[in-house]
């Protein structure tokens, strides 16, 4: 007979509960039936320490966990700043927790390896506060990233690209990904967080949601970006409404930078009546979304919040309807890691100083797929 486990049932509806899930469905995610779970969340019988494994691997939990005397208190290992009308959202998923935790090891392993090379610190990081003047913490952005105004005749999405390798050129690491890890059931709320900025001077970090819609994710880029040149670590939303000063003055901040206010105003008022139209010349002229115009129109009082949100909405829903079927594993792998990082992990195992085994843990690429890997991201 099976060993049991000596589980504490209250810690087994803890891990469900944690995840949102009711009996049924937790059963359904666990392969067991729901009377058998309701019996060892109840303690009216226990499951194998095969059984417990799995559930514990089935509802995103350490195994130790089940264990406990008492649920342990997860934090945010960075500062939250979400909230929605002035009020703290509700407590974290264990998705947005597991995510961070993922970049946070990431960014402490290349910490390591940048203090390894006498990497010296990068100079804009917290060079600026929240109270420093927006125009002048845009320009500075603009003049680091050695990114000019005007764009030519670059779509936004390529301008989108174009920011992200200025970023990683400069020393900041750009994750970006819609799921936890590699695991494609777990996708990402793009209403609980739209990315997170993780400030350190030798290892500044930005993370985007990738669940939300591409033509918003230039506006997160450049609000986390925003962070890092104020040496604010946090949680964001980006979402209008937000009152923490962080967050206004970040959103102000990637306002000007994408839109300057001076020449938008003018251009606003001097074209078409119809919004539709008025909203797709500027796109052009400024080489963003026409979201990020709508953005900036109801961040400077030229749209009401309805307006935006609903434009908001019909782009997010655009965006979830297309077939989008993962693409290249590679190229998806480098935008998680940021490639940056990737770079230096591959090259590390490559030459030996890293086992391939730990290089695989920290790409979430197989072992035996780090030459191949090193060979799509041009190591």
């Amino acid at each position: 007979m099976a060993t049991q486990a000596l589980i504490n049932p209250t810690l087994l509806r803890w891990a469900r509960e944690r995840l949102g899930l009711s009996l049924d469905d937790a059963a359904q995610s666990a392969n067991v039936k729901p009377e058998r779970l309701e019996a060892w969340e109840s303690g009216e019988s226990r499951p194998t320490f095969r059984q417990a494994q799995h559930l514990a691997h089935a509802f995103h939990a350490p195994f130790g966990y089940l264990f406990l005397q008492e649920p342990p208190e997860e934090l945010l290992p960075l500062p939250d700043l979400r909230t929605v009308g002035g009020v703290p959202v509700p407590r974290p998923s264990i998705d947005l927790l597991d995510t961070v935790r993922i970049a946070l090891q990431r960014q402490e392993w290349y910490l390591e390896y940048q203090k390894d090379h006498g990497r010296d610190p990068l100079p804009f990081v917290g060079r600026f506060t929240a109270n420093s003047p927006v125009v002048e913490v845009a320009a500075d952005i603009r003049s680091v990233l050695n990114v000019a105004v005007e764009q030519g005749q670059r779509t936004w999405e390529a301008y989108f690209r174009d920011l992200i390798e200025a970023a990683e050129r400069v020393g900041i690491l750009v994750m970006r990904s819609g799921i936890v890890g590699n695991n494609t059931r777990r996708k990402l709320d793009v209403s609980e967080f739209r990315g997170f900025a993780i400030s350190d001077p030798l290892t500044p970090v930005v993370f985007i949601n990738s669940a939300d819609a591409p033509a918003a994710r230039l506006f997160t880029l450049m609000h986390e970006l925003a962070h890092i040149w104020i040496g604010a670590s946090g949680i964001s939303s980006v979402a209008p409404g937000n009152s923490r000063r962080e967050e206004t003055f970040c959103n102000a901040v990637a306002g000007e930078f994408l839109v300057p206010r001076e020449l938008f105003w003018q251009l606003w008022h001097a074209g078409p009546a119809e919004l539709s139209l008025l909203v797709a010349e500027l796109a052009r002229r400024f080489h963003v979304s026409r979201l990020v115009i709508m953005r900036r129109a109801f961040d400077l009082g030229l749209i009401d919040q309805t307006t935006y949100t609903d434009h908001y909405l019909a782009t997010l829903a655009e965006f979830r309807t297309q077939d989008n079927n993962g693409g290249n594993f590679y190229r998806a792998a480098g935008a998680k890691n940021s490639r940056r990082f990737a770079q230096a992990v591959v090259t590390e195992a490559l030459s030996g100083r890293l086992l391939l085994r730990e290089a695989g843990r920290l790409l979430g690429v197989q072992p035996n797929k780090i030459r191949e890997f090193a060979e799509q991201i041009g190591v």
